[in-house]
């Protein structure tokens, strides 16, 4: 029976407990896309966690589908990423870039060139964001060509070594939650006829062939990806998630070596049939709040090797005593979730009262 304060193997990297914290945005990235001392600070603060996984950053300019987000594209982003792991370090902790290409969940006002958001197939997510003023539709992106997708992996590799570069201890794929790896495997966003669609195991492919660019270049120790069966953020429809995400799975374990693969937003019965079928290190998402109970159980029940909380570690910097002192737990302000300064973000207080 494993607990959250057991240590764990992962990644090439001994990890001194099992609680790790989830990649929440938090859109504070207000130049050029760069992080600043604020969030090395944020980060810096939740450093007892086992493992932390930053929010989703974006690997090229095309990548990016919300306002204010940090990217891993230029060499001005990847010098400021180094004063938050230098910052995580320095306290002992250690973390992992996430890296998400947002695909058709995008919008011209974003882009230098006033270009499309791209995705699997022209199809449009129906759904809307934020551009500093008001709510704009996610338009029909423009369907990726072959040499689009080459260089779309090209893009993930290339963020990913940035990523090292910066002192990152690997880096998780974003494969979840509506963006892009997971429109190419949702057949309601993929409707290709090439190699890419029409069966399972092609829409599996540009998510195994992500992750095959990032290992090959990184090192499949420091290689992770996030998924969310079934989960309908987004837009995202499935017609036949488990007979999709099964083909994932044989493709994926061909490389069981992999750091570990996430799963977020997903329920207990998605959970066990993962860790029937996958080879490798399970992270379990329960999405659960300031509830530890399903996370508790996730381990105590071999469900999964850890478990990745998001709100709890957002409010509470100092999460790991505080379970150890069972409670109490601020609460999460959602008012200050996405932008804004160091309210709701790096004021939370600890439980000395500091």
């Amino acid at each position: 029976m494993s607990t959250l304060f057991d240590p764990i193997a992962l990644g090439g990297l001994q990890l001194p407990n099992r609680l790790f914290m989830a990649p929440m945005t938090r859109s504070r990235a207000y130049v050029d896309g760069q992080v600043d001392d604020l969030v090395a600070e944020y980060y810096a603060q939740r450093a007892s966690a086992g493992l932390i996984i930053t929010e989703g950053t974006q690997p090229s300019v095309r990548g990016q589908g919300y306002i204010n987000t940090p990217g891993l594209h230029s060499a001005g982003q990847v010098e400021a990423w180094k004063r938050v792991t230098g910052a995580v370090h320095d306290r002992g902790g250690r973390i992992f870039a996430q890296i998400m290409h947002t695909g058709r969940v995008g919008h011209p006002s974003l882009y230098p060139d006033g270009g499309l958001p791209v995705g699997p197939s022209a199809i449009a997510s129906g759904e809307s964001m934020f551009d500093g003023s008001g709510m704009v539709e996610h338009p029909v992106p423009r369907e990726l060509t072959s040499s689009d997708i080459d260089e779309a992996l090209d893009d993930f590799a290339s963020a990913a070594r940035n990523a090292i570069t910066a002192g990152f201890d690997g880096v998780e794929l974003h494969g979840a939650n509506g963006y892009l790896i997971h429109q190419f495997l949702a057949d309601g966003a993929n409707r290709r006829t090439d190699e890419y669609g029409g069966t399972p195991e092609n829409r599996a492919r540009f998510a195994v062939q992500a992750v095959g660019a990032v290992a090959d270049t990184v090192g499949a120790e420091r290689t992770a990806l996030r998924l969310s069966p079934g989960n309908p953020f987004n837009g995202i429809s499935e017609s036949d998630t488990r007979t999709q995400y099964l083909a994932l799975l044989d493709a994926l374990n061909d490389r069981p070596d992999l750091a570990f693969l996430h799963l977020a937003m997903a329920s207990r019965e998605t959970a066990e049939l993962f860790r029937k079928e996958w080879r490798g290190a399970l992270v379990h998402n329960p999405a659960s709040g300031l509830d530890l109970a399903p996370a508790v159980s996730a381990l105590e029940e071999d469900v999964a090797d850890a478990v990745a909380l998001g709100s709890a570690w957002l409010a509470n910097p100092d999460l790991l005593d505080r379970v150890r002192a069972g409670g109490p737990y601020n609460a999460p302000d959602s008012g200050s979730f996405y932008g804004g300064d160091h309210r709701g973000y790096t004021d939370y207080p600890v439980l000395d009262g500091s």
